[in-house]
């Protein structure tokens, strides 16, 4: 990190002497994002009554302040970007953890407590070369194999640097090296790791890494056709290669989505090699996990919508094959990766699932209600490779969400989205109900 900093030092530097540029200043951008969030969540047992200490609320408001300058004048020309990010409870179930209440997920704690806020801010140094950019600093990268996860109050943050360019027409070529991440119920950063790994060791033995590297192209190849290739390593633990092609289809008056992505995913380091792991291990024949975990799988998935009238139907299909868990960047605390079945409480990613999924939304711009849309989805994966045989899980997520197109609260928006999770792993049931109020202030 501290090759980083100097880095970005030399960038503000320069920057600093060229702050009257036109473009820097007419080019800039500031904009304050307004988060009110909600969550409750409900745990029960295989005989669907309430576990000890499972009703667990959490309630915050969350303040998002982003500025994104231009660039000075020049072949090489200068940016710079940064973020501002404020939690503040206002109430919840994990005021006093004790010894047997689960921890926050929403908030960071300070010894058996939550905190009644946090804040972190995050700078980015950026340099342009025609239509290439560099970052160095605070990075929210998303692509198919590191995304960041914003599924609560604040967004998870991460920090390194990271080149993209599109110099050739339709394709856009990134790279970029993460040293450590923030999370989003965290005002530190720390190294990296996946959560098969640490699922069962105290955080002082714990294995980590400070170095996940990616690079990938997209290219669109017609109008309706693109296709992309990206590759991850995250050092000690594993590599990843990812294959997508999408394509759009005109049928009748609406249009068929097909997304199809292929995931090759295998071990690459010492970090995988342990007993304390869950359904992560190598396992022999579908039965015994050897001493020595490894990541070998493959993820095969499809799944395509259909859009018509404000109408969209969809189904899809995903197959790990392998002998173990679909991997991704995963401290534990909260986290996203690219799959189609990542959704609002479970990924279904365990070693051999195979799971399939139906989704329906509607757009009520079609009836007058224009910033009013509604979705349902319900996902069943089976055949979930354990110990006492092969187990499945099932999911069902409604989302409900309203924007103000128009008027003097123009972007203010509510959303309510409710999940069921059922696991025949762990023999229990999860509800949730997770409520947001949002308001995006441009600024200048």
């Amino acid at each position: 990190m501290n090759k980083l900093i100097f880095i970005a030092a030399i960038t503000f530097a320069v920057i600093a002497q060229q702050v009257n540029s036109a473009e820097f200043i007419e080019d800039s951008q500031a904009t304050l994002s307004l988060r009110n969030f909600y969550i409750n969540t409900n745990n029960y047992n295989s005989s669907l009554t309430l576990n000890s200490h499972s009703k667990n609320f959490e309630w915050g408001q969350g303040l998002d302040l982003r500025f994104m300058s231009g660039f000075t004048q020049g072949t090489l020309q200068f940016g710079i970007d940064a973020i501002g990010l404020y939690g503040l409870r206002l109430n919840s179930s994990h005021i006093n953890y004790g010894s047997t209440k689960s921890r926050s997920t929403v908030f960071p704690s300070n010894g058996n407590q939550a905190v009644n806020d946090f804040s972190s801010l995050g700078v980015t140094g950026k340099i342009k070369i025609s239509k290439t950019v560099a970052k160095i600093g605070t990075l929210q990268p998303n692509n198919p194999v590191i995304k960041i996860n914003d599924g609560r109050l604040l967004p998870q943050t991460f920090q390194g640097s990271e080149i993209m360019s599109n110099e050739i027409t339709n394709l856009t070529l990134t790279a970029g090296q993460i040293e450590s991440v923030k999370g989003r119920n965290s005002s530190n950063n720390e190294n990296l790791s996946v959560i098969s790994v640490n699922k069962n060791l105290h955080y002082n033995t714990a294995k980590f890494s400070n170095k996940f590297y990616y690079a990938g192209a997209y290219y669109k190849i017609t109008k309706d056709l693109t296709a992309s290739y990206y590759f991850g390593e995250l050092k000690k633990f594993y590599s990843q290669n990812f294959l997508g092609v999408v394509h759009n289809l005109a049928i009748g008056s609406g249009v068929l989505k097909s997304d199809l992505r292929y995931y090759r995913s295998r071990d690459n380091g010492a970090y995988t090699n342990t007993v304390n792991c869950y359904t992560s291990c190598y396992y022999t024949d579908g039965a015994k996990p050897v001493t020595n975990s490894k990541v070998d799988n493959d993820l095969y998935s499809y799944l395509g919508v259909y859009s018509m009238s404000g109408h969209t139907f969809g189904g899809g299909y995903q197959y790990i094959n392998g002998s173990s868990d679909f991997m991704w960047l995963n401290q534990g605390d909260g986290s996203s990766n690219s799959t189609t079945t990542d959704m609002q409480i479970q990924k279904f990613a365990s070693a051999g699932e195979r799971t399939w999924q139906v989704r329906y939304a509607y757009d009520f711009a079609k009836v007058g209600v224009h910033g009013m849309t509604a979705s349902i989805v319900y996902l069943k994966g089976t055949s979930i490779q354990m110990l006492a045989g092969n187990k499945s899980e099932w999911e069902r997520d409604i989302i409900i969400t309203y924007v103000i197109p128009n008027g003097p609260l123009k972007n203010f928006g509510v959303a309510w989205k409710n999940a069921m999770w059922h696991s025949g792993v762990a023999g229990h049931t999860q509800g949730e109900n997770r409520v947001t109020a949002s308001y995006s202030v441009p600024l200048f």
